[in-house]
């Protein structure tokens, strides 16, 4: 049996040693409905549902093909495992308490915002609303570059379409998933021509793919924001919005802020009036804009953000 520690408790199936069971704790609260929204929102068919509650998905950790289910449960999240083995498990938690936001601190991060009044009012609205991250820098980046102007919807569609063509059939079975997100090494070298998308775009996949190849830190997290800004801003079809929802969703920076986001926009003057300014409003919110943003987004309703 796996040690406990004060954030996580483990349970193990002696029928089976491949499947687990997790408890992660985090600091309450935590806004739930809103994270759930958000991935319910943004399953990409193939390799991930949502039904009553719950998030399944597939995933390939350690050479292994898995399958995770998570739903909260009594101020923990609950985690279901099958196919993971016990020596990936410490490194799988990590990434599940960074994919679900669990190490934030909603107090401090309420004390930043609540000064200002907008924010003060979406914090009452949604009190621990958390910024979900991305499960590794390939998927979230190949997401973020097939949701470039598109809405959120449209851009689901075209990802399953990249999992068809390019991701390996899931090895166990599970109704309504099929496969696994395609390797890097994979992406890297794949071609996107037909998809339903500009050609630009389709090169920006695989650009994207060989820069994530080339420097595999290019979207560690705990960067500082302004040189991780202008690393990606170097990879040829990576512009200011795509720099700063990837370092907000995959390097977790609290600050980063896509100020050229249209749902945000939208969010600000629905709720300020068409005179509002996202860049000067912002100012207010640092060093916290991410968190800021994910309230503007959630202000909008389940699907949030118009682009990935």
């Amino acid at each position: 049996m796996p040690k406990l520690s004060t954030l996580h408790a483990v349970r193990r199936s002696f029928s089976n040693p491949s499947h687990h069971t997790l408890w992660l704790r985090y600091r309450a609260p935590y806004h739930w409905p809103s994270t759930l929204a958000f991935l319910a929102a943004r399953c990409i068919p193939g390799i991930e549902t949502f039904e009553n509650g719950t998030y399944h998905r597939t995933l390939t950790v350690a050479g292994h093909h898995a399958i995770l289910r998570a739903s909260p449960m009594h101020n923990q999240l609950r985690v279901h495992l099958e196919g993971i083995p016990s020596s990936a498990l410490p490194g799988l938690i990590a990434r599940l308490r960074r994919v679900f936001d669990l190490d934030a601190n909603p107090a401090l991060i309420s004390a930043g915002l609540s000064q200002d009044p907008l924010m003060a009012s979406l914090l009452e609205q949604r009190p621990g609303l958390r910024v979900p991250q991305g499960w590794d820098a390939c998927e979230q980046a190949m997401r973020t570059v097939l949701g470039q102007q598109i809405s959120v919807a449209g851009a689901m569609t075209l990802a399953g379409r990249l999992v068809q063509r390019h991701g390996e059939p899931l090895r166990l079975p599970a109704p309504g998933l099929t496969h696994v997100f395609p390797q890097l090494t994979t992406l890297a070298g794949a071609q996107f021509e037909n998809m339903g998308m500009p050609k630009a775009r389709a090169a920006t996949l695989g650009t994207m793919a060989n820069a994530l190849l080339a420097e595999p830190e290019l979207l560690r997290p705990g960067q500082e924001l302004d040189p991780l800004l202008r690393n990606l801003c170097r990879v040829k079809g990576i512009g200011p919005w795509s720099a700063h929802y990837l370092a907000l969703r995959q390097a977790g920076a609290t600050d980063a802020l896509p100020l050229g986001d249209v749902a945000l926009i939208k969010a600000l003057r629905l709720l300020e009036g068409e005179q509002a300014q996202l860049a000067e409003r912002a100012l207010a919110w640092r060093p916290w804009r991410a968190y800021a943003a994910q309230h503007l987004w959630a202000s909008l309703g389940p699907a949030g953000t118009t682009r990935r």
